[in-house]
């Protein structure tokens, strides 16, 4: 499916999934090198940058957003950046193309300026708003932490394994996906340089300041959760402690009663109190004294209750 949008001479091609023949049709238009378009035709397993006599190639991995799509861990797009025209091919419906594509044609129909004179400007600002987006999943993010640690100071830390664990898968995949947008984008500000001039340096250099931003985001909310975790352990262990504590006393006191419960069972005939008509009851009051003694003992002695 392809998606044309016109402003100020810059055409902006949108493919999602494209076809052979739609690809086809792109590179004998844009003059497109044989080999960008046979990479069009299917998702790449690395990010890259290529620069061309006539245009940029550029391929970046973002993470999903968990939150409204349900399935795969990123999302593929890839950029071809000429001086008046940019295509972006991916291979799933992404939000935030979807939500540029109403801006770029109010500004086409209002006949407004601001997105600058060349494609470069047009990719600038479709970054710019997909770093936004993982900025705005992030965020979300952060209020889970809020609520896991409400819920691990109110006695919950047993529910709150699977959900620090669900975050820190999250926040791996989100890492792991992103890492290589730094030489990626090292790479295009000096591809993007020479074939834009000087000028647009510092855009370049913007779009390379927004991936720090939210590597630097990322990094605090792994130590965020690195720590909600440890504190998550360490209540989950003094509870554990505290249970296996209580049993070990209670096998303590249960263990002499035990003792002269099987030796008054034993029947012999010479047995202690066994032809006292009240021998039961003086048994059982006996066991029931040195119970509440052990039980003392333990809880206001050494204070394990």
């Amino acid at each position: 499916m392809i998606s044309r949008h016109n402003h100020n001479g810059i055409v902006w091609v949108d493919v999602q999934s494209p076809t052979q023949e739609e690809v086809r049709a792109l590179m004998e238009e844009f003059d497109l090198h044989p080999l960008v378009a046979e990479e069009l035709l299917g998702p790449t397993l690395r990010p890259k940058v290529d620069l061309y006599p006539d245009f940029i190639y550029l391929i970046l991995h973002f993470p999903k957003i968990t939150h409204k799509h349900d399935g795969g861990e990123d999302q593929e797009i890839d950029f071809i950046i000429g001086k008046k025209f940019i295509i972006t091919a991916h291979y799933d419906h992404v939000d935030q193309l979807h939500e540029f594509s109403k801006i770029f044609e109010v500004n086409s129909i209002l006949d407004r300026p601001g997105l600058g004179d060349h494609a470069g400007f047009v990719l600038f600002y479709i970054l710019k708003d997909l770093y936004k987006m993982l900025d705005s999943e992030l965020d979300h993010i952060n209020h889970d932490f809020n609520e896991i640690q409400s819920k691990i100071f109110s006695g919950k830390e047993r529910d709150m394994v699977n959900s620090i664990s669900h975050i820190n898968r999250d926040l791996l995949n989100f890492k792991q996906i992103l890492r290589p947008h730094k030489e990626v984008l090292e790479s295009f500000e000096v591809a993007g340089a020479k074939f834009f001039g000087s000028d647009f340096s510092y855009y370049l250099r913007t779009i390379v300041g927004e991936f720090y931003k939210l590597s630097s985001i990322l990094d605090g909310h792994r130590e965020t959760i690195l720590d909600l975790r440890d504190t998550n352990d360490s209540l989950l262990t003094t509870k554990t402690n505290d249970i296996m504590k209580t049993l070990t006393v209670t096998a303590f006191i249960l263990l002499p009663l035990t003792f002269i419960e099987q030796l008054f069972g034993m029947g012999f005939a010479n047995t202690p109190l066994m032809s006292d008509p009240n021998g039961f009851w003086i048994t059982i009051v006996a066991m029931a004294v040195l119970g509440f003694l052990l039980f003392g003992y333990f809880k206001f002695f050494k204070k394990w209750m």
